[in-house]
């Protein structure tokens, strides 16, 4: 990154955090509840929104009238928005679903996308667990500037806060996006889309009756939200089309995987597992792993071999490029041949 997108960044992020560090003061409210204000007046410059004194509101302005929206790009906007969003996690000690999907991996799931769709004019994105859509913007931003192709973005999410920041995210990087904020599990009328994407939140559905109808649900007890997540999400993919999952390395490995697994024949490919460094997580069990499916029909065949590894430290720059072009190799001699 140019010192020139560095400089642009830190200088959105600090008219974000300065403004909303005065709103948080004078409302004595949560830095989240502040920042998610600011967000939806910053490109306005709407100051009397934010129902400031009068002294607070002119320093307000001459903040806002610092920011000049043409002067950035929409990454360097998704930068800055990311770390007010972090700042957010550690001032509020905010619970651990609002932790933000890293841009490495965010990269790779772009670059894996880039090279299957290389030539396409055009493509349509589904996440259907977009939390405040840091990585439905990342991977929009890439495959915007790697192949000139603005995707036709689809998002769905049920927390209110996390809704409004990924709509105030969108709205500023100009990304035309369809937004539901809705109950993914409770059927949302959502697009089908040649690709969906998400960092799947972990754990158990609490609410089984929205479950019935889905092949993934658990025959006893509460379900678990991710397997109905996948389940969705494939559900709304072209024939043909491909699902990229940040799930559990384990995800196979639990009594519950039964149920995915007997769900899986037929319906989808399974295409490549690919585990994320282990430095990246406390424990073993905590690992994560990006999951490529394949929705069944079309040109769609079983790759063989799939593609199963563990991708390098990231910090190892040599080794990840290599594995990089492993995945290349892969993709053009076995996926899809």
């Amino acid at each position: 990154m140019s010192v020139l997108a560095e400089g642009q960044i830190e200088r959105f992020f600090n008219i974000l955090n300065e403004v909303t560090e005065i709103v948080q003061k004078q409302k004595d409210q949560s830095y989240l509840d502040s920042l998610i204000e600011v967000l939806d007046t910053v490109q306005s410059g709407d100051v009397d929104a934010l129902g400031l004194t009068s002294a607070d509101a002119k320093k307000v302005d001459h903040k806002y009238a610092e920011f000049k929206r043409d002067d950035y790009d929409a990454e360097t906007l998704r930068k800055s928005i990311q770390m007010a969003v972090l700042k957010a996690t550690r001032v509020d000690k905010i619970q651990a679903n609002y932790q933000i999907t890293p841009d490495t991996i965010a990269d790779i799931i772009g670059y894996i996308i880039s090279g299957i769709f290389s030539g396409q004019k055009q493509l349509s994105l589904l996440d259907p667990a977009m939390g405040t859509g840091n990585l439905l913007t990342a991977v929009y931003n890439q495959l915007d500037n790697n192949l000139h192709i603005k995707p036709a973005v689809s998002g769905i999410e049920n927390d209110d806060a996390m809704f409004e920041l990924a709509a105030s995210s969108f709205d500023i990087q100009h990304i035309h996006a369809e937004l539901f904020h809705e109950d993914t599990i409770q059927n949302v009328l959502a697009p089908v889309v040649d690709v969906v994407i998400s960092d799947l939140p972990i754990g158990y559905y609490p609410i089984d009756e929205n479950t019935k109808g889905f092949r993934t649900r658990s025959s006893n007890g509460h379900s678990y939200v991710h397997h109905l997540l996948i389940e969705f999400a494939m559900d709304h993919v072209r024939n043909g089309g491909f699902g990229f999952f940040l799930v559990p390395s384990q995800l196979f490995k639990t009594n519950e995987a039964k149920q995915l697994l007997k769900w899986m024949q037929g319906n989808v490919y399974l295409q490549g597992l690919l585990n994320l460094p282990s430095e990246l997580f406390q424990n073993k069990a905590s690992q994560k792993a990006i999951m490529i499916l394949q929705k069944s029909g079309g040109n769609a065949k079983q790759a063989s071999p799939i593609m199963l590894g563990e991708f390098p430290s990231f910090k190892d720059r040599s080794a990840f490029q290599k594995f990089l072009t492993e995945i290349d190799d892969w993709q053009k001699k076995d996926l899809l041949q």
